[in-house]
């Protein structure tokens, strides 16, 4: 990959930046910053320059325009992050289109626009070459600098790098050479904490890493599908069914260390107790919702021991108390264990989430922008958006 420092003259050039905006809001509040604050120092170094910046990014998975999903109060924030004025595009129509042509064409060096959620439009994930087409015939160059978006094809993100000169910008190259050293080199033990409610989607990841981790602990939804597949009664716990025969034989690896009891109970966390693995017995609208102490301790001991640690998923409904504890105590541990008797790596949503609840970021090596992105280039998958740089 070329990265955007290997470009000598920015000076008036309009630049198209992938970023990766997808955070959470709540009633048009932003949630958590953290992805701004990181794709700050790409944003800066191109405006310094004298470019036409044209951020590009999506929220959410909207079906056609939905005002809940407005990168408005995004566009907003990052404002007040740069202390600079922020030009917000809607894209819409022909006539948006034709506007925005105009506005970066004539924009002095330095301006920065900053486009309406492009999933808004139907041909982003499905890498519509129309689509392509447009973003780049506004555009002398392409950037891309959100990692968490280069494990999956789009139009704004492997596709306008179809038509036009394309880069890797600061946070991604930053990312990618840290993630690189892991995957190339790893301290070992290497140990992976792998939970998160969606079984389906980390089961082809935790295939992968079986070949390049030690241990790999695993909790959440995975685990709920492999006590299915076992033929255990649990309640109303989320699992992946259709995935139940892959959960059962990449479980069933030695490399794979399953809790040994559980804290079930209701939604609400009344009637919450631990149990037993193999004294399970849950009620009809019961469900298991975190591991259990004894569990707690034995993952202790696999990261205790560890050299790299990476992390991706809650182990449990941490936004309802009692549930927190298993993912609360283990993520304390991974912290204190990181910049130092081990490196530490984590990524994901709600990995973010709790890792700013309880004041630990600072604490990790490595807090990774992409969570499926990480995990996918750590198991050694090609990336379409990396792909498409090169």
């Amino acid at each position: 990959m070329q990265s955007i420092i290997d470009v000598k003259n920015l000076y008036g050039k309009k630049v198209l930046v992938r970023v990766d905006f997808n955070i959470p809001l709540d009633k048009g509040r932003v949630v958590s910053d953290y992805k701004l604050v990181r794709s700050l120092p790409n944003i800066v170094y191109l405006l310094k320059a004298g470019a036409v910046v044209i951020l590009v990014s999506h929220l959410g998975r909207p079906s056609g325009k939905d005002k809940k999903l407005s990168l408005k109060p995004i566009a907003a924030r990052l404002e007040k992050l740069l202390q600079k004025k922020i030009t917000f595009c809607n894209i819409s129509t022909a006539a948006d289109w034709k506007k925005l042509k105009t506005n970066t064409s004539s924009a002095r060096p330095g301006t920065l626009f900053m486009l309406e959620n492009i999933r808004f439009l139907k041909g982003e994930e499905t890498e519509n070459s129309d689509l392509s087409k447009k973003l780049a015939d506004f555009c002398d160059l392409f950037v891309l600098d959100g990692f968490g978006v280069s494990h999956r094809r789009g139009s704004s993100v492997t596709g306008v790098a179809r038509y036009v000169p394309a880069y890797a910008g600061l946070l991604l190259c930053e990312e990618i050479s840290i993630l690189g050293d892991v995957f190339r080199k790893p301290r070992r033990p290497l140990v992976v904490l792998l939970g998160g409610a969606k079984a389906e989607t980390k089961i082809p990841i935790l295939k992968k890493l079986l070949s390049i981790a030690d241990y790999i602990l695993i909790g959440g939804g995975i685990f709920n599908t492999y006590l299915s597949a076992k033929g255990k009664k649990i309640g109303d716990s989320i699992i992946s069914s259709s995935h139940e025969n892959e959960v059962l034989k990449y479980c069933q690896n030695k490399k794979v260390i399953l809790p040994i009891d559980v804290v079930v109970g209701s939604e609400d966390g009344e009637g919450a107790r631990a149990v037993d693995v193999d004294e399970l017995k849950i009620g009809k609208d019961e469900a298991i919702f975190d591991i259990g102490p004894n569990t707690v301790k034995l993952f202790a001991s696999h990261i205790k021991k560890a050299k790299t640690l990476i992390w991706n998923g809650a182990l449990g409904m941490f936004e309802q108390p009692p549930y927190q504890y298993g993912t609360y105590a283990l993520v304390r541990l991974f912290a204190a264990r990181s910049r130092g008797r081990a490196f530490g790596i984590c990524g994901g949503g709600e990995t973010v989430e709790i890792l700013e609840h309880l004041n630990l970021m600072p604490e990790i090596d490595l807090v990774s922008t992409g969570g499926g992105a990480m995990l996918e280039y750590l198991s050694g998958n090609k990336l379409p958006g990396l792909e498409s740089l090169k």
